[in-house]
């Protein structure tokens, strides 16, 4: 899977066969592709060097196995390396995807862009039980959530439970302050155990997690979103609504926070 986009060369390992992006294949009667079947992971490549890889890694064991879905643990980690090292040293990510059909993907990405601030709409969303803490590839609900905020005006969707509680977007974490305080969703409300949530839990003291209302959010002072491929970004507005410091003095105390913690740790090996 390699097609060239930006700096570097898109190249995907499939089974350990690695090539161009836009010429590899997987076989059509897969239920990764009919049923969204299968488990994923992205990592943020640092001159080539993924971040929190060991982390990315036992959350896909973790998803996988909550799916039932076996696959070789050990050729996945060989095929990475070589992925890594036909690669280079690029500034990007890695996606990896273990499929019901029995297929082990890692594919080199461009890193998407994201602008400094993000304005969010709520979009209503019910978590699936059997699903929560799972990365799976039925992804359907979330992108249509990202449409219809982009319908209502927003760019990113703020997911929010039929009883009011806040609790992320489609993609990402989110955090605010409100109160003085900074705040999150708790794990056990229904979001994901996201890898740059849990770095900056570590990175900043005193972040409080709960259950908190879209009311709440909005009147906070200021937001940001959390995830591997924006790191921390600034929310302008939710449902129209502008907040009043976007980005802000602990948005921006955070983002220093988060990058000494990742610098720290790539440096650590």
């Amino acid at each position: 899977m390699t097609g060239v986009t930006g700096a570097f060369t898109e190249t995907a390992s499939i089974d350990g066969r690695i090539g161009p992006t836009a010429e590899a294949t997987i076989g059509l009667k897969d239920d990764g592709l009919y049923r969204g079947d299968g488990a994923f992971e992205v990592i943020r490549l640092y001159a080539g060097r993924p971040f929190a890889i060991e982390d990315h890694i036992a959350r896909l064991e973790r998803s996988a196995a909550a799916l039932r879905l076996e696959f070789d643990r050990m050729a996945l980690r060989t095929e990475i390396e070589a992925l890594l090292a036909e690669a280079g040293p690029i500034e990007g990510q890695m996606r990896l995807i273990v499929t019901r059909g029995g297929r082990r993907i890692a594919a080199t990405e461009p890193i998407p862009h994201h602008e400094e601030t993000i304005a969010l709409a709520s979009v209503t969303y019910q978590p699936t039980v059997v699903l929560n803490g799972v990365k799976s590839l039925s992804y359907g609900a979330n992108m249509l959530a990202t449409r219809l905020a982009k319908e209502a005006g927003a760019e990113e969707a703020l997911l929010v439970r039929p009883d009011g509680i806040v609790l992320e977007p489609p993609t990402s974490s989110i955090f605010w302050v409100a109160g003085g305080n900074l705040r999150t969703t708790a794990l056990a409300e229904g979001v994901l155990a996201s890898i740059t949530r849990d770095r900056l839990l570590r990175a900043v003291p005193g972040i409080e997690e709960g259950a908190w209302t879209l009311e709440d959010l909005k009147g906070a002072s200021e937001a940001f979103l959390a995830s591997t491929t924006r790191e921390l970004q600034s929310v302008a507005s939710i449902d129209g609504t502008p907040l009043a410091e976007a980005p802000g003095p602990r948005t921006r105390e955070a983002q220093a926070a988060f990058a000494a913690a990742r610098d720290a740790e790539l440096e650590a090996g």
